[in-house]
């Protein structure tokens, strides 16, 4: 595994249209497998790995009016109840595709992003409580549900929720909306709204608030307003 093969890979994947971060990713699985047979001395030695940059984090997000104008835009219930399901929670896509009806709690208006049965370490998923929109909307989708999973089509479980947001993104004039963007939307209303850090990492399940402090202080009010005071002339 040479250099010339780790940059053939990437101008291969580029000619398909794949992006650096994708190929960035992909590089980086084959980095960590390699690492690890060196570990079980299944190989000598891991060779260096050369990855495309990783882009920097998309920072587009959804105003109110816009997410709004997007569930009036979704032509079907399982896209208007995933949108409000990740905007009310701050979930991440996989965890509300894999929530189940047993996960939540209408007595005691809270939902487990988290499956509890699930050993695999997954990335922010908290329990969050569930506001009065949300409690709504979930009530209504419980007595229609043909599937222990609350997002669901047809009698089936969803895959994948991307083309129905983008679409109604597209209708909107936002055709960059996507799954992440109600995750990031969702943090960027709590933060503006004057919330901590520290709440706000919880209820997103980030482990370390530094990330979210480095994501997300910019969008508060009060973020280095109080600095500023100390050098007034």
């Amino acid at each position: 595994m040479t250099l010339a093969d780790c940059r053939a890979y990437t101008a291969a994947r580029r000619k398909d249209n794949k992006k650096d971060g994708s190929i960035h990713t992909e590089l980086g699985h084959l980095r960590s497998v390699l690492v690890w047979a060196r570990k079980q001395r299944l190989i000598m030695f891991a060779p260096d790995i050369e990855r495309p940059a990783k882009p920097d984090p998309k920072e587009g997000y959804l105003t109110r009016p816009e997410v709004a104008q997007l569930l009036a835009a979704a032509n079907a219930v399982h896209v208007k109840l995933a949108i409000q399901l990740m905007i009310a929670t701050g979930a991440r896509v996989g965890a509300a595709l894999q929530l189940t009806w047993d996960r939540v709690d209408f007595d005691r208006r809270m939902i487990q992003l988290r499956n509890p049965f699930d050993k695999a370490h997954r990335k922010g998923r908290a329990t969050v409580p569930i506001n009065d929109g949300l409690l709504a909307a979930l009530k209504e989708a419980q007595e229609g549900a043909l599937t222990p999973y609350v997002l669901e089509w047809a009698g089936d479980k969803i895959l994948s929720i991307k083309k129905g947001i983008k679409t109604a993104g597209t209708k909107i004039g936002r055709p960059d909306a996507s799954p992440h963007m109600l995750r990031h939307s969702a943090a960027v209303w709590l933060v503006e709204d004057g919330h901590s850090m520290e709440a706000v990492a919880q209820f997103l399940g980030h482990s370390n608030t530094a990330m979210t402090y480095r994501v997300y202080a910019r969008y508060s009010p009060e973020y280095l307003r109080k600095l500023t005071a100390s050098l007034e002339l």
